[in-house]
């Protein structure tokens, strides 16, 4: 069956703006994962900036995959409801909050080190930079609380001259300090890095990559998605190549590998208050650049730069957790005091407070390797978890729509397998396990994160008299905004009866603004005794004119179409269609009562209580039905 999408005005990001984006929150941590990487990798750290890049491109191509199949907020968490189950998808998120967790803790804790690089040194060593972390974390959470909008034009700026800059100093090192002998006798095997150092080094490197998920985030905004997701990403690829795969050729070229007291190491990975430049380690490289009368403006401007990027970088954490805790108490995966909006600001400020909460606990060893261990932890669970579901949705649902399928692909007993679902989601698995064995102070927190997890969704679950695996939504009982809502897509399933015009009529307003779409299901029942497709012309007449009726009044932006059923498959049928169009809502009448029975009760129930989406359940006035059943008598006589 055809998939429909009904278009609204929402969907209004094309792909300059998914891309800026999310580069954006790519780019940003490049900022530190360079010192981070280049503290385990030293010399080897180009090389380890290539093998996470390659990987780096199979997840972006499940991402990209899975995203456009199901084109909502959520990621990996998202990937695997739809591909397993509500235990799955609560796994899933789970361990994308630890990597929100860590995305906000280690953006905010390198800012005041690029700040404390231009003006105080005082910021870039304990406790001046864990106590400006903390403030800046805090001061974010409640300007989130209060729900001050993002203005979508800044970052987008603010995306393009990071870029533009990166790329610049690529180049300026390119002709000033870049140097392949010096690369290559910055290289010493199994003494710097040592083996184990450098396969530690490879799941780190995966911290280059935070923010993969923005574009699968934003994808419920995305025009013609089909298309602008793959663009999109395929674009952060390029970018991301163009500066990961250069710019730490010339940062160990401007800070080559030194033996320093019987012991090598790069000032790259240094730490701030031992005279290195770990803490700043893109200053660090300008500042081994002999600019002339550049230097010192040019030092100004990175520093500048790089802490207001890692500051919207913390606050791009920061939204991403409200909207995570927001999905997570709507799937009934945490308590709903977590979701619970705030009575003025309308925001899940209990969520954002307690996670924000763990973000500055994890600041408060002031050690940045942990943090970014703990980010690589999460990220490698969820990467895993979203190669596993493109996997298994090529499996059992092989005929769905793809409007893109990643590269590489083969045919094997009947199953189109995606290789680059495959390698990848061997490789992060593999390395998760690397992080675990060889950092046992991160897997034992990170042991515990998936615990603690486990064991608030086992009680809720519980309490709530829900099993594990089923998905079961909230019924939001108003908007989540302060406006009256409207839908850009809505569902009216009728029976081939008779008309109801005051369902229509709700409809029409829930879509009250121009494009938005209205599908009608006009039902025909079909007897057992006949084949589902056996011949009815009268009751498919009666239903197509249900459709034309609802055309007539609400206008051109009403479609629909006809559907066979069997009695009770009705409330079956109707969910399916909600969720293959991705209605927004459903509108449907309050079953009528007939000598004790209720009509189209069994169906209402059915889709109660398996709603994909929001339910309105419209009950005109009873002489107003009585009017209108009268005259459907009188011009049928």
């Amino acid at each position: 069956m055809a998939r429909r999408r009904l278009e609204g005005l929402e969907r209004v990001l094309g792909v300059n703006a998914l891309f800026s984006t999310a580069y954006g929150n790519v780019g940003s941590s490049i900022y530190y994962a360079l010192g981070l990487v280049a503290s385990y990798a030293l010399g080897l750290t180009p090389l380890v900036f290539i093998i996470t890049g390659f990987f780096f491109l199979c997840t972006a191509a499940s991402y990209a995959e899975a995203t456009t199949m199901y084109p909502e907020a959520g990621g990996s968490s998202s990937f695997a409801r739809r591909a397993f189950n509500e235990f799955w998808s609560f796994f899933a998120a789970w361990a994308q909050m630890l990597t929100y967790v860590a995305t906000i803790a280690t953006s905010a804790f390198f800012v005041p080190h690029y700040l404390g690089g231009l003006f105080w040194d005082g910021l870039k060593h304990s406790p001046g930079d864990v106590i400006f972390t903390c403030i800046t974390i805090a001061i974010l959470g409640a300007i989130n609380i209060v729900g001050v909008k993002e203005s979508t034009g800044v970052n987008v700026l603010l995306a393009v001259v990071d870029f533009l800059t990166q790329l610049l100093l690529v180049l300026i090192g390119v002709f000033l300090v870049f140097d392949p002998q010096v690369l290559i006798d910055n290289v010493h095997f199994g003494v710097a890095p040592t083996w184990t150092n450098f396969v530690l080094a490879i799941p780190i490197g995966m911290l280059a990559y935070t923010g993969i998920e923005t574009v699968s985030n934003m994808s419920e905004e995305a025009k013609d998605e089909s298309t602008t997701i793959p663009k999109a990403i395929a674009r952060v690829r390029l970018a991301v190549f163009a500066i990961y795969f250069t710019l730490p050729a010339v940062a160990l070229s401007a800070l080559p590998v030194k033996l320093v007291d019987g012991k090598y190491q790069t000032l790259l990975g240094v730490p701030d208050d031992q005279g290195g430049s770990a803490g700043d380690p893109v200053l660090g490289v300008v500042r081994a650049m002999d600019l002339g009368v550049l230097q010192k403006p040019a030092e100004l401007y990175v520093g500048l730069l790089a802490a207001t990027i890692l500051f919207l970088a913390t606050n791009a954490g920061l939204i991403g957790i409200s909207r995570l805790v927001y999905s997570m108490g709507i799937h009934r995966q945490l308590p709903d005091a977590l979701r619970r909006l705030h009575p003025k600001y309308r925001t899940p400020w209990i969520g954002i407070i307690v996670f924000s909460g763990f973000a500055i606990l994890v600041t408060l060893p002031g050690k940045a390797t942990f943090l970014g261990s703990v980010y690589s932890f999460g990220a490698l669970l969820s990467f895993t978890m979203a190669h596993l579901a493109v996997i298994r949705l090529r499996m059992t649902k092989p005929d769905f729509p793809r409007p893109y399928r990643g590269p590489g692909n083969a045919k094997w007993r009947g199953v189109d397998w995606p290789l680059f679902a495959v390698a990848g989601g061997t490789f992060t698995a593999i390395a998760f396990v690397v992080i675990v064995v060889l950092n046992p102070t991160v897997a034992a927190f990170g042991v515990g994160w998936l615990i603690l997890g486990m064991v608030v969704y086992l009680l809720f679950r519980r309490r709530q008299g829900l099993d594990l695996t089923s998905t079961h939504k909230v019924a939001i009982p108003q908007p989540v905004v302060d406006h009256e809502a409207e839908y850009d897509s809505v569902l009216v399933p009728m029976g081939s009866d008779h008309y109801d015009e005051s369902v229509v009529a709700t409809a029409a307003k829930l879509a009250a603004r121009r494009r938005r779409g209205i599908h009608v299901l006009a039902m025909v029942t079909v007897p057992s005794a006949l084949p589902i497709d056996g011949p009815m012309p009268e009751q498919e007449a009666a239903a197509q004119s249900l459709i034309e009726q609802a055309r007539v009044q609400a206008g051109a932006r009403v479609s629909g179409h006809v559907e066979r059923v069997r009695t009770g498959q009705a409330g079956r049928r109707i969910i399916e269609e909600a969720i293959d169009m991705r209605a927004a809502a459903i509108v449907m009448p309050l079953p009528e009562r007939v000598n004790g029975a209720s009509l189209f009760g069994k169906t209402l129930e059915t889709v109660l209580a398996e709603r994909p989406c929001r339910v309105i359940i419209e009950s005109a006035p009873a002489p107003e039905k009585a009017k209108r059943r009268a005259l459907e008598r009188a011009l049928t006589a």
